[in-house]
This record gives structure tokens, sequence and C-alpha cells, in this order.
């Protein structure tokens, strides 16, 4: 059986352009961006903490970093104001029953 996935907004201030840059590929591999330094991703538990881990190595003390949890009605109720396209999801092309 497949885990759950959930939405994440993962957001992040890191002062060094090169920790900066590792940190926006590394996330470019989970999910897509929605401003610069913010992502949406899909993630499972374990996606989740193995990402959280994998960014661990590239920040600092200096650095922040913020991963927001997003439950289904959450996601409904975000506001995509004068933005249509800002948060499409994309219907899966399958389900398992």
């Amino acid at each position: 059986m497949a885990e759950q996935k959930n939405w994440y907004l993962i957001c992040y201030d890191i002062s060094c352009q090169k920790r900066w840059r590792k940190a926006y590929k590394l996330l470019q591999g989970y999910g897509e961006t929605t401003q610069y330094s913010i992502f949406r991703c899909l993630l499972n538990l374990r996606q989740r903490e193995r990402l959280r881990w994998q960014l661990e190595q590239v920040l600092t003390q200096e650095d922040r970093l913020l991963l927001v949890g997003l439950c289904d009605r959450c996601v409904d109720r975000i506001q995509k104001c004068n933005r249509p396209n800002s948060w499409v999801i994309n219907p899966c092309s399958h389900q398992i029953l």
C-alpha cells in the first residue's frame, strides 16, 4: 500500500548565494517553485524527512528553513487572486483502490 502524500510549503532564507543555489537545486527534485525561495511539494512522510535531512546538510545556523504541512482543506482554501494557475493540482492519471 502506498504511503499517503501531503502538500508542504517550503520556505527558506539563505544569505550565502552558493548555499542558496544548492538548496534550490535540491528542492527542484522534490517539487516546484512558486517563488524564488518558496516551493510546494507533494511528499509522503519518508520523503519529507529525507528532504529535511538533506537541507540540514546544506544550511548553517544563520539560515532559516520553514516546512509547513498543508491539509486537504488548507489546499482547497488557497486563494489564487489574479493568478488562477498559481496552484494547479494535476489529477493522478490512475488510482489504485
